[in-house]
């Protein structure tokens, strides 16, 4: 095949290494763009495109429009080194037969990394021992946190809300504890829960049940504000709540006005809007850890993205599956 790089040096330097970009010249001969914005993007597309069948994007990338696909005639594949491609395609993409893959799941891994390590440092108080520590004390019997108990990661319920991608990885990576995993998600049957060993409940039913309650549900018209006063209100004394996912799927005024009470503590790494306003209660409130949407890929860990975009482009040459293929009867539901 014949593949043009459609998206900015700096993106490409960013998420491919050198190793796998040798796995793609291999068999397929890659036209790298050395653009630094859409512009000269745009004019490179009139100038390769129409003699390309794959098209890799990413961060960065020009949206693509209906009169650059009239460009493409011969274009059978779209690869997005990133997340949603929701902005970026039209939907008459698929109508034209072109196929499209993201790298969402090479995304998923890294935030479901960052998760697992937000439950360990919630559980065992890392922070709040560490303000002990800091401020001369040393017993966990002195943490100034009421109600809170330093504990393990054993016998422990574990909800998810939402069995995406990186929902999925987190269950992945629960395996290795001996916990017990609640997971809400109106799209998945009883016979996947049962596949993936996890008990499906209901929203209210796992907010709860839980002692960690981490979401991980796309940002959609229909969970905006999923998560609201009733919601926080039902955790239990001392759980902990965790975002990695999208802000705009908190109420965030009920969910400060639940920390106010001391009750729950959170881990939050994405609000809405970002960055938060600089007297923002995530940025002052003892119990929440604040982190600034650091869950997904960051320096190494775009490398893996890229990774994923070379492993699709070469699964697709030889007539293989594409694990992050993007079908248009699922775009409702995708991020």
């Amino acid at each position: 095949m014949r593949v043009l790089m459609f998206l900015p040096e700096p993106m490409q330097s960013r998420c491919f290494s050198q190793a796998d970009l040798a796995r793609l010249h291999k068999n397929h001969d890659v036209i790298l763009t050395a653009c630094h914005d859409g512009p000269e993007l745009r004019r490179k597309w009139s100038e390769w495109a129409e003699q390309c069948d794959a098209i890799v994007t990413g961060w960065g990338s020009p949206v693509i429009t209906d009169e650059m696909l009239d460009e493409s005639p011969g274009v059978r594949l779209i690869v997005h080194a990133a997340g949603s491609v929701k902005h970026l395609l039209p939907t008459s993409v698929w109508d034209r037969g072109i196929r499209v893959a993201s790298c969402n799941e090479a995304l998923a891994i890294g935030v479901a990394e960052t998760t697992l390590g937000m439950i360990i440092a919630g559980l065992k108080g890392f922070f709040p021992c560490n303000d002990l520590t800091h401020s001369g004390g040393w017993k966990i019997s002195e943490l100034a946190c009421p109600g809170f108990e330093v504990r393990e990661v054993y016998e422990v319920t574990i909800g998810l809300i939402g069995a995406s991608q990186a929902g999925r990885h987190v269950i992945r990576l629960l395996r290795a504890f001996e916990t017990t995993v609640l997971v809400a998600d109106p799209h998945l049957s009883d016979e996947e829960a049962a596949r993936l060993d996890v008990e499906r409940v209901s929203l209210d039913q796992l907010m709860r049940r839980s002692d960690v309650v981490s979401l991980h549900a796309p940002a959609l018209p229909d969970t905006r504000h999923l998560l609201g006063r009733d919601q926080f209100r039902a955790m239990k004394d001392g759980a902990i709540f965790i975002n990695t996912a999208r802000g705009a799927i908190v109420d965030e005024a009920a969910l400060v006005a639940e920390l106010e009470t001391g009750r729950i503590r959170a881990f939050i790494d994405v609000t809405d809007p970002e960055p938060p306003v600089v007297n923002h209660p995530f940025r002052k409130l003892a119990n929440v850890v604040l982190t600034p949407h650091i869950a997904g890929a960051l320096s190494n860990g775009c490398l893996r993205v890229g990774r994923s975009a070379v492993d699709q482009l070469i699964r697709f040459g030889l007539g293989q599956k594409m694990p992050g293929e993007v079908t248009a009867d699922r775009l409702t539901i995708l991020a």
